[in-house]
């Protein structure tokens, strides 16, 4: 006689099931195959477990998220992870094709894997993870750190300027956090959400960042350092925020405070981290990957640096000299576990894994999920919304193109009445499986940020050249201190090639009106919709508008995934 699985297993074989109870079925045995107790089984070291959650971007709830198919790497970086994808990514870590990490850590197969594994994330699933550890290892030895763009990216964040993520940040115990896309709610905000270095904010968590100083006394603004004793070490956090927020970000919104990398000031926090007996000093970093490699190779006396902002999500530390780098992924996709064996003041072993939130399989922290389900009761109408179903994979990530921001780019032309359409290369947002519903839940996800006002403006073919050459520049330049992170701005209307190699102002060229295949001249003026401007001012409607109106209108999108953009290295 058939058992359930066998018989579950030949059903879908033989195609003999319906197509949603195959794929529901699908999901059920993919699940039989990985229990939370997997993916919480560890070979701890040593006492002390540090746990890394990083760029949630105000994820709540399950999602799914597509990683990258294309990340590439300039310089020094070009062809080391993270800058490595797809089927490449899968040999170099020894993942199994078809696995939940497969589905966690790659492209490959996204669709067909989200049916089978379901979605991924949620902070009620973080909080299950986060306090079974700290069960095993025991509170006093676990640190539980935060690494910014916390307070953004979603309505609820939006609505409650950053409230709701406030709550989630104390419920589930984080005891130090740094920040970015949190300085859009304002330095009025973000000081009375985190305080500053003379007081406390409404959040438990320290906020530190020893990268910002204020304009007119050039002091720091922040704490830049918390001493924490865990296991009988003495550890020292120190905190790094975005460098280049107010270059990326609007400046009028924190115009009191000047950032930067400012790699002396790190030097001389660790050197005094180690002078007041730290034995583990740890860098709490929003910098990106590839800023903190060339960190780690520059100052010494970092253990472990905690990276941020660019997304990257390693199954393994990248060792730079002594110091370990940790990518945590995004969206609540990850939680990192590092364990550590220090003796004699330093660490003599250590083990690490990347956890997989699978929603499915973790159980929800009951406690967690009723603070979700209040906090987003008195939207959830609104966000459950449909708008309209997709019938391809919406995705965001990649250097140059997501078929997401090909919905938004349409969005901006249709209902702005523009020739050309521009969108930043942001990387949050979640991704939408063929065949579902887009809501409310879904735009806001992909658009909510405190400047969103939409600009119909003329631009010249000269002036469009100059932002795609100045976005490459930040995203390509071959000195990561050089690099803020994010993709290429994202084009409708038009297409372009990028070489990606050449110097500064010499990577695009070959610009085209999409429609006709004219070439798009430097002196001429174009109709040009975007949004997200840094300029103080600027006037139209929000974005989540103009993308809600146009899917409702639309009632069905299929982007193919195509790109305009012909890409060339050396």
């Amino acid at each position: 006689m058939l058992s359930r699985r066998d018989f579950l297993q030949v059903a879908l074989a033989v195609g003999a099931l319906p197509a949603g109870l195959a794929a529901n079925m699908a999901r059920a045995s993919a699940q039989q195959k990985i229990t939370q107790a997997d993916l919480l089984r560890a070979s701890p070291k040593g006492k002390l477990t540090i746990l890394h959650m990083t760029d949630c971007h105000g994820q709540l709830m399950p999602i799914h998220f597509r990683e990258p198919s294309i990340n590439i790497g300039v310089g020094d970086n070009n062809g080391l992870p993270p800058h490595v994808t797809g089927k490449e990514f899968l040999a170099k870590f020894g993942i199994k094709p078809g696995s939940h990490l497969q589905y966690a850590l790659t492209d490959q197969d996204f669709s067909a894997l989200a049916k089978s594994y379901g979605r991924i994330g949620g902070m009620d699933r973080m909080a299950t993870l986060i306090k079974s550890i700290r069960s095993e290892r025991g509170a006093d030895n676990t640190l539980v750190l935060d690494g910014g763009d916390t307070l953004h990216g979603s309505y609820t964040v939006l609505k409650s300027a950053g409230d709701d993520m406030a709550k989630i940040l104390d419920a589930l115990g984080f005891e130090a956090t740094t920040g970015h896309f949190e300085f859009t709610l304002g330095h009025k905000r973000v000081t009375e959400l985190f305080g500053d270095k003379d007081s406390a904010g409404k959040v438990k968590a320290a906020f530190l960042a020893s990268n910002i100083r204020d304009n007119e006394f050039d002091e720091p603004v922040f704490k830049s350092t918390k001493f924490f004793e865990k296991a009988g070490t003495k550890i020292a956090v120190i905190g790094q925020a975005f460098p280049f927020t107010p270059i990326a970000n609007p400046r009028y919104m924190m115009p009191k405070w000047a950032f930067g990398i400012r790699e002396q000031d790190v030097r001389a926090n660790v050197v005094a981290a180690r002078a007041a007996g730290a034995q583990v000093v740890v860098l709490l970093s929003h910098n990106g990957f590839d800023v903190d490699r060339k960190l780690a190779s520059r100052v010494e006396g970092i253990d472990v640096i905690l990276t941020g902002h660019t997304h990257d999500a390693l199954p393994v530390p990248i060792k730079v000299g002594n110091t370990l780098l940790i990518a945590s992924g995004s969206h609540t996709k990850f939680l990192s576990r590092l364990d550590l064996d220090v003796k004699d003041g330093k660490i003599k072993d250590y083990s690490y894994a990347l956890i997989p939130v699978l929603a499915d399989v973790i159980t929800p922290d009951p406690e967690v999920a009723k603070l979700i389900a209040d906090i987003r009761a008195p939207h959830e109408a609104l966000l459950k919304t449909e708008l309209a179903r997709t019938e391809t994979l919406l995705y965001r990530r990649g250097n140059f193109n997501g078929t997401l921001d090909d919905v938004i780019c349409d969005a901006l032309i249709s209902e702005r009445d523009a020739e050309i359409s521009l969108s930043p290369g942001f990387r949050w947002g979640n991704s939408i499986v063929p065949g579902e519903a887009i809501t409310w839940d879904d735009v806001y996800n992909a658009t909510a940020i405190s400047y969103p006002n939409v600009y119909r403006n003329k631009m010249s073919g000269e002036m469009l050249k100059t932002i795609l050459e100045d976005v490459a520049d930040n995203l390509f330049n071959p000195d990561p201190y050089y690099q803020q992170g994010g993709d290429m701005v994202r084009v409708g209307g038009m297409t372009y090639a990028i070489a990606v190699d050449k110097p500064a102002g010499q990577r695009i060229s070959n610009m085209k009106m999409a429609k006709t295949g004219t070439a798009i001249e430097a002196t001429k003026d174009y109709v040009v919709s975007g949004w997200a401007s840094v300029n103080e001012g600027t006037e139209g409607p929000p974005i989540w508008e103009v993308v809600g109106g146009y899917l409702k209108k639309k009632k069905t999108v299929a982007p193919s995934g195509s790109s305009g953009v012909t890409v060339t290295r050396g």
